[in-house]
């Protein structure tokens, strides 16, 4: 050991200090630890290069954690956090390039909404070239009762079925509306799924989640009664109307369906992997995109297909384009969504889904030019309000963990 501390000679002063603080540490604690120890756990500290002779152990005391495990759970929240970041970018980037795609469908001459809806899940099968790569990486991930194929399929059939549904409202909303109005209509769904994650997935409801809910709900009313002269061409009142209701629909529908995966990670597949994530992404479109292609021929809308892509405005070629984009886009926003419920919950991923609808306005400002008079902008503040007064609650719900962390680490700590 003497002829390792010699290695450090230029630090002894300083080695010396830190080996004398951590055996008085460890009198008090009634434990006894080794001058090795204290001088790898200095080096550790101090960022320096330690021998092998002096590294080939973990420090560990006899009641907690080696030191080891402190810089790989820094790793892994690391890992969480760009992962984390990650999904948010897709999940943005996403759903505000496939909202802005999807109105300039319905504006150069698309009128199916079918074709509409089949875009939102028909790009799938980009998702088996990570699944392939991931499901290999986490074959050692499992779990002790793992659920039946017949009740994983059941599931996915299901989810998969609602999300074709919804998506077709969605489809019908757009079509009829501009898209910031559009967008501002869809942040209602913080609002409905702070009432679905309260009553499917316990989550509580708070006075400023209420005030979210409350002024969200302001928000869409004021353009409900606004003037619609920011409608599309050739839209009337009632078809106006009617978009603003089927948006409401789609909203409600697609917080119960974040709430419905949260619960069915938590409860049915409990495996913490993102193949998972990519797993029910995929099988779920599959259901969607089966879903949508029969609604496609039994509504007689495929006949029309040959002729509007002749009558699309920017050409054939666009035509294509915008539906293969407009695909990956949706696709691309709703890893992103289901990630989100997997890595924090189905309220975060919400909260992000509203931010992007919050700026999405202003991004159909800009290319699509669409009107912004002023019950509109202060609609839009609203929302942007209403989505301050979330965030702030899951401020303080982090806070709150953390600290309570804190005092069961310290109690942790005294008992040692």
């Amino acid at each position: 050991m003497h002829s390792s501390i010699l290695h450090y000679i230029p630090y002894y002063e300083e080695i010396k200090y830190h080996t004398n603080k951590l055996l008085l540490f460890s009198n008090q604690q009634k434990n006894s630890y080794s001058i090795l120890p204290s001088i790898e756990s200095f080096c550790q500290f101090s960022n320096l290069n330690m021998p092998d002779a002096v590294n080939e152990e973990p420090i560990s005391s006899n009641n907690g954690p080696s030191t080891c495990d402190l810089p790989l759970a820094r790793q892994k929240r690391l890992h969480w956090w760009l992962l984390l970041a990650l999904l948010i970018i897709f999940l943005l980037v996403g759903q505000a390039a496939a909202v802005l795609l999807g109105r300039f469908y319905y504006d150069k001459g698309g009128n199916s909404k079918w074709m509409a809806t089949l875009v939102q899940t028909a790009a799938f099968p980009i998702l088996f070239i990570p699944y392939f790569f991931l499901r290999s990486s986490d074959d050692s991930s499992s779990v002790s009762n793992p659920p039946s194929i017949l009740t994983i399929s059941l599931i996915y059939a299901v989810i998969g079925g609602v999300i074709a549904g919804d998506n077709m409202l969605y489809s019908v909303g757009l079509l009829y509306l501009s898209a910031s109005t559009y967008s501002l209509i869809c942040a209602t769904q913080l609002a409905f799924n702070a009432i679905t994650s309260f009553f499917i997935n316990r989550q509580k409801f708070t006075s400023l989640i209420f005030n979210s809910v409350v002024i969200l709900s302001l928000s869409t009313s004021l353009i409900a009664v606004n003037d619609d002269s920011d409608k599309p061409s050739a839209v009337t009142k009632g078809k106006y109307l009617l978009g603003i209701l089927t948006t409401l629909a789609a909203s409600a529908l697609y917080s119960v369906l974040l709430s419905l995966m949260q619960l069915t990670f938590q409860k049915v597949l409990k495996k913490e992997t993102f193949s998972v994530v990519l797993e029910m992404q995929i099988y779920t479109s599959v259901m969607a995109t089966c879903v949508s292609i029969a609604g496609l021929f039994i509504s007689g809308e495929w006949k029309t297909l040959r002729g509007e892509m002749d009558g699309f405005t920017p050409g054939n070629l666009s035509y294509i384009m915008t539906l293969v984009w407009t695909a990956v886009a949706w696709q691309l926003c709703s890893v992103g969504v289901v990630g989100l419920i997997f890595v924090a919950s189905s309220l975060f991923s919400n909260v992000i889904s509203t931010l992007s609808l919050a700026v999405t306005p202003i991004a159909s400002l800009i290319v699509f030019h669409d009107k912004m008079n002023g019950v509109k902008i202060i609609a839009m503040l609203m929302a942007f309000w209403g989505f301050a007064s979330y965030i702030y609650q899951n401020y303080l719900d982090d806070v709150e963990a953390r600290k309570t962390q804190a005092d069961a680490n310290d109690a942790s700590a005294s008992s040692c």
